[in-house]
């Protein structure tokens, strides 16, 4: 009975440390070994049922016998195993019995039954407290205690039929592992916490999304970007930033098992912007997430690269139309920009420029077609050159060319790598600055040859250039006006000419003013010893101001003489005019005198004359009337001049003036022989004049023409309309009037006979013109030697505002 109590023993030992049992006990283990203990109970029932007969005794010692071999074996690979797997355990067969103890002994280092010895106290403590409670009641505990060496151990205690067992792992190494990896978490939840606070707080949107493609989570970035109220509103209702084709592209990218890189557009608060998107997958299979992605704002940097773009672009052109010659080499002395200029400087072919060759390879092609200058040691002057590129400063080189050009060099070393040429064409230069000094010195030859004096005061107010005769003319020495002297201390040098003080102000307000616009001036001074001088400021371009001089003295002398000579002249016309007007006013008294006696000496009343008598009183009577007639004229003309003629305006007939005119002409036209004819263009009509100043002035028109008309010839006089004028032209077929004397046809006093039998005192055409003027009309002549002369008058009409020609028809 005791042995098969035993095996029992063994074989729930051996079940205990087998491999299932390292760990706690599930309930189908339990059950298991329950139910082995069960089994070998009932066995040891069917023994001890069987006790009173030996037959069955011996056939049940037998088999008991058979049965005790295996189960010892199993027994001691039992202990073996928990010997080797690093648990112990202690069983108590009864509740005041000493626990048997199984297994690595070693992890027991004082008594197994009192735990003080090996265990910490308050472990101790607490394990023996579990161990009564699982001897008296029965009760499973399951504890961590710590032995006084500081290993855990993992204790678990369990009622097994009846007995109370303890098994003691040790749990060190787990332990050790368990806190590294809860450090291990711990660091990696706070490392996931700032990870995420940081990308909640980036400024660039970042989303994770689920196995289904929809979004699980977004910052609070991506929640303004797509304008949601939080990121939680944006996850609800899947508010993507990203169009659909960019979408469906980092789909496909992601189902390759690659990471989707791309710059996509999409529209954040109304407005499209460009963003760099980086989506990657996430997670393993089966963790909920599928990938994570992040978009970078760029439309800023795109700007700012384009605007690089743009300005590179613009700097390009900007060059290509410089006519200094550019070229920029890299860091790898290899071309990788020139100009125009650069090219037609050195007439190189585009080709070969596009092959972006070294800055060696081109000074080789230069110098075999001999375009640059000839060096007696090529390979060093090279060398020098290349060292450029090593330079810190920029240098400067002259280049005298073989075809005689001269080339102003400039290498300036660029920060980032690599030399920039400068090249400009000097030789116009030289030859504009050759011209340019020669010029300078013609004009110091000239202005040092000329008369009138010249000084030039710069922006400064200092003169800078002068003349000697500007010297002589203020009697000053060159050494005085050395060291260009300020143009208040020139007034000063000058001041002992001057015939008063502000004589130079004017000029020194050209020079040294402050006015807003440089205007020139000019003036005239007198001096002290009575020279006269024309004084001229004149601004520059330049900003200097160029006053000259002239002496004047001469000319000043010659027109005083002048103007007191023309006053005399003036005087005495106005001696003249007064004497013949007063000695017409006094003529004019005894003139109408003797008119009127010779008038009653021809009256038969008064008494009878013979004929020779009637004939000189006819004499007398013509030549009265002529010298009154002349009288007349000289006092009108007189009126005129003093401004007191006063025309009676009337409306008058044109045509009725004309006859009259004609008529009164009549008996001279007969007596010379010359045929007298009206001409009028009707209807003429009435127009606005003086009636006696007209006829007066036709008269006079008519005397001229038949004074000048030979015998047998004829003289018209024509009246019409034309442009609202009346016209009234007088025609002779005489020897017309040359050209030369035509400009003086009107001259008071003057006459012309050129071998006519007219005589006058020369007024009758000079009152004409006067009393038309004084109409507001003109008078014009118009004739040809040999062949006649037109004299027309123009009376305007104010009557006639249209301004229609109402000539009836031809002349």
């Amino acid at each position: 009975m005791a042995g098969r109590l035993r095996i029992c023993a063994g074989v729930f030992f051996a079940l205990l440390s087998s491999p299932a049992c390292a760990q706690p006990l599930d309930g189908a283990t339990a059950a298991a070994a329950l139910a082995l203990v069960g089994g070998g109970a009932l066995f040891a029932g069917a023994a001890l049922l069987r006790k009173s007969g030996r037959r069955m005794a011996f056939a049940s010692d037998a088999a008991a016998a058979s049965e005790d071999a295996p189960l010892r074996a199993r027994l001691d690979e039992a202990e073996f195993a928990l010997c080797g797997t690093g648990q112990a355990v202690l069983v108590w067969p009864a509740a005041d019995a000493p626990p048997r103890a199984l297994g690595d002994l070693s992890l027991l280092p004082g008594e197994p039954a009192r735990f003080e010895t090996w265990l910490a106290p308050e472990c101790a403590r607490a394990l023996g407290e579990a161990a009564a409670a699982l001897r008296a009641e029965g009760r499973r505990f399951s504890l961590t205690v710590a032995t006084r060496e500081g290993r855990s151990l993992a204790a678990e205690g369990a009622p097994v039929h009846g007995l109370a067992a303890l098994r003691l792992r040790d749990v060190s190494e787990d332990r050790r592992e368990a806190l590294r990896l809860s450090q291990l978490e711990a660091e990696a939840r706070a490392e996931l916490k700032s990870l995420w606070a940081m990308i909640e707080a980036s400024p660039d949107p970042a989303w994770l999304r689920g196995a289904d493609g929809a979004l699980a989570f977004v910052n609070a970035a991506y929640a303004r970007a797509v304008e949601a109220r939080d990121a939680r509103d944006a996850v609800a209702r899947g508010l993507e930033l990203l169009e659909k084709p960019a979408r469906e592209a980092s789909r496909a990218a992601r189902a390759a098992g690659g990471v989707w890189r791309a710059r996509a557009p999409a529209v954040v608060a109304g407005e499209r912007r460009q963003f760099d998107v980086v989506e990657a997958p996430a997670g393993e299979a089966g963790q909920g997430l599928a990938s994570a992605g992040t978009a970078v704002d760029v439309s800023e940097l795109q700007a700012a690269r384009d605007a690089l773009a743009r300005e590179r672009e613009a700097h390009a052109r900007t060059l290509d139309q410089l006519s200094t010659a550019v070229a920029i080499f890299d860091g790898g002395k290899r071309l990788v920009f020139h100009n125009a200029a650069y090219r037609q400087l050195w007439g190189l072919d585009q080709a070969f420029l596009d092959e972006r060759p070294s800055d060696s390879e081109i000074l080789d092609h230069l110098r075999a077609a001999m375009l640059i200058p000839e060096q007696a040691d090529y390979r060093l002057w090279k060398e020098g050159l290349m060292a450029a590129y090593r330079a810190l400063e920029p240098e400067e080189q002259a280049w005298h060319l073989p075809d005689g050009r001269t080339l102003r060099v400039f290498i300036n070393p660029n920060p980032q790598g690599g030399v920039t040429y400068l090249y400009d064409d000097l030789t116009e230069r030289f030859r504009l600055e050759s011209q340019f000094n020669a010029a300078i010195r013609v004009q110091s030859e000239t202005l040092d040859a000329l008369k009138e004096g010249v000084a030039v005061f710069g922006s400064d107010g200092r003169l800078k250039l002068f003349n000697p005769a500007f010297a002589e003319l203020w009697g000053l020495e060159p050494a005085m006006l050395g060291g260009e002297p300020h143009v208040d201390r020139v007034v000063e040098l000058c001041a002992p000419r001057f015939a008063r003080p502000d004589d130079w102000s004017q000029l020194r307000a050209a020079v040294a003013g402050l006015e807003d616009s440089r205007l020139g001036c000019e003036t005239r001074m007198t001096r002290a010893d009575s020279s006269v001088l024309d004084c001229a400021a004149a601004p520059l371009p330049d900003g200097a101001t160029l006053v000259t001089f002239i002496d004047a003295t001469a000319g000043v002398n010659v027109a005083r003489a002048l103007t007191e000579r023309n006053q005399a002249l003036v005087e005495a016309e106005r001696l003249r005019n007064d004497f013949v007007h007063h000695v017409s006013y006094e003529l004019r008294s005894p003139l109408t005198n003797i008119i009127g006696f010779v008038q009653l000496l021809g009256d038969p009343a008064v008494g009878p004359l013979n004929e020779r008598q009637l004939e000189y009183v006819g004499y007398v009577n013509a030549s009265s009337t002529a010298l009154l007639a002349i009288i007349n004229d000289i006092l009108d003309l007189a009126s005129i001049d003093a401004d007191a003629m006063e025309l009676s305006r009337e409306e008058i007939d044109a045509g009725e003036a004309a006859r009259a005119a004609a008529d009164a002409m009549r008996d001279r036209a007969a007596e010379a022989g010359v045929s007298l004819e009206v001409k009028t263009h009707e209807p003429l009509g009435a127009f606005v004049a003086d009636g006696k100043r007209v006829r007066q002035i036709l008269t006079n028109l008519l005397s001229n023409a038949i004074g000048f008309s030979p015998a047998g010839a004829g003289v018209e006089l024509v009246a019409l309309r034309r442009d609202g004028e009346v016209v009234f032209e007088v025609i002779d077929h005489g020897r017309g009037v040359p050209p030369e004397v035509i400009d003086h046809i009107f001259d008071r006093f003057r006459t012309h006979a050129s071998g006519s039998r007219h005589r006058g005192v020369g007024l009758g055409l000079s009152i004409a013109r006067s009393f038309v003027e004084l109409h507001g009309g003109r008078i014009a002549v118009d004739s040809t030697p040999g062949a006649g002369t037109t004299v027309t008058c123009f009376f305007p009409d104010p009557r006639d505002a249209q301004g229609e020609d109402r000539e009836s028809g031809p002349r």
